[in-house]
């Protein structure tokens, strides 16, 4: 891995260079999902079944376009016995934590009439979306599906692409889909798998179809066009956020053990050529071993030449003057993971503001919080953690103002309220206070 001394022109640069990876810069895909959305949304079924034959080449139906119970079962007879075991270790453990995360509606009543309050209920239904291709991500259908669940989602629908199995999968496929998938999901507790996928299934889900119920939120990730499809679609529906590669920014001292810190880079560098891997030390020998580490490990992994492409695009070590500069470039890069390597990891912790998640010690690598620890994976990319927080189950949940006044409480304040609508121009705001109180001998 590249070794720079961190400084304003190296970090400005680098962070430059992570900018790129936006969903910004693609007119070509824009103008296809535009397309793909308007005929979904004009032509239904008809348009979804269309492209499900175009882009995967699978026939699909009304009577097909959705597993059935007998698939899911037969997933589970194809799915490793202890995996299904993990499975439902980690889901109860990704529940435990979001049952935390539940707010409760409140009214708060004064003694001149007033009553004010905040109402919170959950959305009647909810879409997750779940790539298909070679690789299976059971753990993403778990993190997206089971806040909704907690938050008392009423229904939860899946869509993902069906097709042949691929070169190179190792896990059998049921009606075109992955069985771990299919059982992650009857795990979560989805209510009914839609096999179609692509920008497509976003427009189903964004407008409805025959077949397909309009959602009040989509989640999930996805390609690019499934990225693009989540953003033109967004006002219609709720989504929970347009993902950018994924990424990892680990902080380290002295007291990093530099196989860890370089088998953690890599964790995140496989994921695809566009993932971020980056330290900041206030180590230069340790910047030295971890490089070395990175080159001897990288030749024993199975996606060497993703890692490979990977570090070369978007990895990076810096070498920071003291901790300080180390945590002020940390919280400008926001990075999604933050990993802390250091002899007093809480301590520095404080110092940093900015990021989607944060991994404490040396016994708590990423991919603890990214399968099993109970936090969702699903986080704030590209430095958006400056301003949005993971999947929650708030995501699911909407709140309602609740607001009561009493006739003498209203009068109270009539004139306040006439004041400013006055100021505003906006006469008819004015009148309708003024109206319920021209009888001031009622009042008297």
């Amino acid at each position: 891995m590249k070794i720079v001394k961190l400084d304003t022109t190296t970090e400005k640069e680098f962070r430059a260079q992570l900018a790129k990876r936006s969903t910004t810069g693609y007119p070509e895909q824009e103008k296809a999902v535009a397309e793909i959305l308007a005929r979904v949304r004009e032509e239904g079924d008809v348009a979804l079944f269309d492209y499900a034959k175009l882009f995967d080449g699978v026939t699909l139906t009304a009577d097909n376009i959705s597993v059935t119970r007998a698939d899911i079962e037969k997933a589970y007879t194809l799915v490793d016995p202890a995996l299904v075991e993990t499975m439902k270790k980690s889901a109860e453990n990704i529940r435990t934590f979001h049952e935390k995360q539940r707010r409760q509606s409140w009214i708060d009543t004064r003694e001149n009439g007033v009553m004010l309050g905040q109402r919170v209920t959950p959305m009647e239904i909810a879409g997750v979306y779940v790539p298909g291709g070679t690789a299976a991500y059971p753990s993403s259908v778990l993190m997206n599906v089971i806040p909704a669940r907690v938050a008392g989602v009423k229904t939860v629908i899946m869509m993902t692409p069906a097709g042949e199995a691929k070169e190179g999968e190792k896990v059998p496929r049921v009606a075109g889909i992955s069985a771990t998938t299919l059982v992650a999901a009857d795990i979560a507790g989805v209510d009914t798998v839609f096999r179609a996928g692509g920008a497509q299934a976003i427009a189903a889900m964004a407008y409805g179809t025959e077949s397909v119920p309009k959602t009040d939120k989509i989640t999930g990730p996805g390609n690019i066009f499934v990225a693009l499809a989540k953003k033109a679609v967004f006002g219609h529906v709720s989504i929970d956020s347009i993902a950018g590669p994924s990424e990892v920014l680990i902080l380290a001292d002295e007291t990093a053990d530099p196989a860890y810190v370089a088998a953690d880079l890599l964790a995140q560098a496989e994921h695809d050529v566009l993932a971020s891997a980056i330290l900041i030390t206030t180590d230069e020998a340790l910047a030295k071993k971890v490089s070395e580490k990175t080159e001897e490990f990288t030749e024993q992994l199975e996606r060497r030449e993703i890692i490979r492409k990977s570090l070369d695009n978007c990895g990076m070590i810096f070498v920071a003057e003291n901790e300080a500069q180390m945590l002020d470039a940390a919280n400008r890069i926001a990075s999604e993971h933050v990993e802390i390597l250091t002899a007093d990891p809480y301590r520095t912790m404080y110092g940093l503001k900015h990021a989607g998640a944060i991994f404490l010690g040396p016994w708590s690598p990423e991919p603890l919080g990214d399968y099993f620890a109970g936090p969702n994976h699903i986080l704030p990319t590209n430095g958006t953690a400056r301003f949005f927080s993971p999947l929650n189950v708030d995501d699911f949940m909407k709140k309602t103002s609740l607001i009561a006044y009493s006739e003498e409480a209203l009068y109270d304040v009539n004139e306040d309220i006439i004041r400013f609508a006055d100021a505003e121009g906006l006469t008819a705001h004015a009148h309708a206070i003024a109206v319920r109180f021209q009888d001031t001998q009622r009042k008297a």
